[in-house]
């Protein structure tokens, strides 16, 4: 029993937070390191990092595993901590300077909660592509390519250029769309964007298509996070007046 105590005592601690930390900072390294020496991670980005992950063996994919497990005990250890901090200060003055560490606290469960949806349900993969091409962009969805038209100048430089597309679905076509420079598509949560042209010899595009379902979630996380730290930092000019 007393094991037990010393282990939940160790969630509420922020020195469990930073060796925490540093474990997942030799992590990342070790995966800087084995990453290149390994071709299994080719394809890592283009499909949902769990669904890759159930594909790889333990000496492969180790260092991913643990990682995740840390930044679950991370997780568990800001919330704990959070609880304890409002519970020991809940009638202290200045309520802005105390929630503060808590609104930074929400950010970073927020970007936690953003990164799982991705490796749930994201993907990201490139495409060469030209007219008359299909991709398959769901699993009973087609994307087209209609049409490319690339003008160029006297000089040989591009001027302009759009790429008509078209969603299949059914067999049946459910949309039409038009990619132009700074427009991606976005439809029903899939980003569409072209990242290089060709026009010679033959129209050539291109394409990135990814899914990214925990955006917004990290834009809020972020948000959350940078009114925390700047609260802080105006109390702190406030008590050096």
């Amino acid at each position: 029993m007393s094991l037990f105590k010393e282990i939940t005592r160790g969630f509420y601690s922020l020195k469990t937070a930073l060796w925490l930390l540093i474990l997942l900072l030799l992590l990342f390294i070790a995966g800087a390191v084995f990453m290149p020496l390994n071709t299994e991670y080719t394809f890592m980005s283009s499909m949902p990092l769990f669904q890759w992950l159930r594909g790889q063996p333990i000496r492969i994919a180790w260092w991913i595993w643990g990682s995740i497990g840390i930044l679950s005990l991370l997780a568990i250890n800001t919330i704990l901590c959070s609880v304890e901090s409002l519970a020991r200060k809940g009638r202290a003055r200045g309520w802005l300077l105390l929630i503060a560490p808590q609104i930074i606290h929400i950010g970073f469960l927020l970007v936690l909660f953003a990164h799982l949806l991705d490796a749930a349900q994201g993907f990201k993969y490139l495409s060469v592509v030209r007219p008359g091409t299909i991709l398959q962009i769901d699993d009973d969805s087609l994307l087209r390519i209609r049409d490319i038209d690339i003008n160029i100048d006297a000089s040989g430089y591009i001027r302009d250029w759009r790429v008509s597309v078209e969603y299949i679905s059914d067999s049946r076509t459910t949309g039409d769309d038009v990619l132009r420079p700074n427009r991606p598509l976005v439809r029903d949560g899939l980003n569409v964007s072209v990242k290089d042209l060709r026009a010679f010899p033959h129209k050539a595009v291109l394409l990135q298509i990814s899914r990214e379902p925990g955006a917004l979630w990290a834009l809020g996380g972020g948000v959350l996070i940078m009114a925390g730290i700047i609260i802080l930092i105006l109390f702190k000019i406030r008590i050096e007046k």
